[in-house]
């Protein structure tokens, strides 16, 4: 019986590439504090008698929820 090694695999170093640790987790929280702040203010904008609090609430958990859902995992 043959045994086919595979000699050109190396194994994965234990650490996290430098990127990965320090610089994707600052663009993650720039980009997810931008966004939170950015419909947040712009949910107030137009300030129609009618919405009330309601409406920047919303938006505001919409956006802390979409944050949530697509960086956290970083």
């Amino acid at each position: 019986k043959e045994v086919m090694v595979d000699v050109d695999i190396k194994p994965k170093s234990p650490q996290p590439h430098w990127y990965e640790r320090y610089v994707q987790p600052c663009v993650a929280e720039l980009l997810g504090s931008t966004l939170f702040i950015f419909i947040g203010c712009l949910s107030v904008v137009e300030n129609v008698e009618g919405t009330g609090r309601l409406q920047p609430a919303l938006a505001h958990g919409l956006a802390l929820g979409l944050t949530i859902a697509i960086l956290g995992d970083i």
